[in-house]
């Protein structure tokens, strides 16, 4: 597989990350082109790949996935440099960290719970996201951490997000935060649509004695041989 010629001063960029998790997928992309999944989770103990991929991401250095031949004749997925001439060195400059003091902040404000499915999570499982993505605005490091800017997602809610947003012309093309400010992932209790969709959404999560309400719809949707989702649309419906 031939390598895509990078210049002396992308290299160059590239090799003043510092931040470990990158710097480890940046330093063997650039020894032998690219990086595996498998070898992100066997070599480096990294059980997130797409994580991994996304730091790099956010130190401004463009990465593509696509498939090579993996053990036993099968396909696996892999990470390499994508168009340098993409590169976005310098605001996007890689992410300020978060604080103690933001989650302390966060919590106190809307308390433990997840921004997308509204429901409450042990402090520990709740992530720090940005509600315009860091790729779109980057992060001002001359400002303090502005709660305001910023939201609490659980582990499920954070990967839907990225992978949404990462599908969105305006993460890969426009980079105007004003259109992710009007996004469901932005402020899910005030949007006009979804990574450009004109669609609405509603996350639901069953928990504790609710799960009991959820297999009473699930088995009651099977013997209608329907969707839940649909039946589910048709209850909300019939009741407003």
């Amino acid at each position: 597989m031939s390598r895509p010629r990078l210049s002396k001063a992308f290299i160059k960029r590239c090799q003043q990350v510092t931040a470990k998790r990158p710097r480890t997928v940046i330093e063997h992309i650039l020894k032998h082109g690219f990086i595996t999944t498998q070898e992100l989770k066997d070599t480096y103990g990294y059980n997130h790949p797409p994580r991994a991929a996304r730091d790099v991401k956010e130190n401004g250095i463009p990465i593509e996935m696509f498939q090579v031949e993996g053990g036993a004749g099968r396909k696996v997925a892999a990470y390499r440099f994508g168009d340098p001439s993409r590169a976005r060195f310098g605001k996007v400059a890689g992410r300020t960290a978060f604080t103690k003091e933001l989650k302390h902040a966060l919590l106190q404000t809307r308390g433990p719970k997840c921004a997308i499915y509204l429901e409450t999570f042990l402090e520990r499982d709740l992530q720090i996201d940005h509600r315009v993505p860091f790729e779109v605005a980057g992060d001002d490091a001359t400002h303090a951490q502005n709660p305001d800017d910023f939201m609490l997602l659980c582990g499920s809610a954070n990967r839907a997000k990225s992978w949404s947003c990462e599908h969105c012309a305006n993460w890969q093309e426009r980079k105007d935060p004003a259109i992710c400010r009007a996004c469901y992932w932005a402020y899910p209790e005030n949007y006009n649509h979804i990574a450009m969709r004109p669609i609405r959404r509603m996350d639901l999560m069953w928990t504790g004695d609710e799960v009991a309400v959820y297999d009473r719809l699930k088995k009651k949707s099977a013997e209608l041989q329907q969707d839940m989702p649909a039946f589910v649309k048709k209850i909300i419906e019939k009741n407003l």
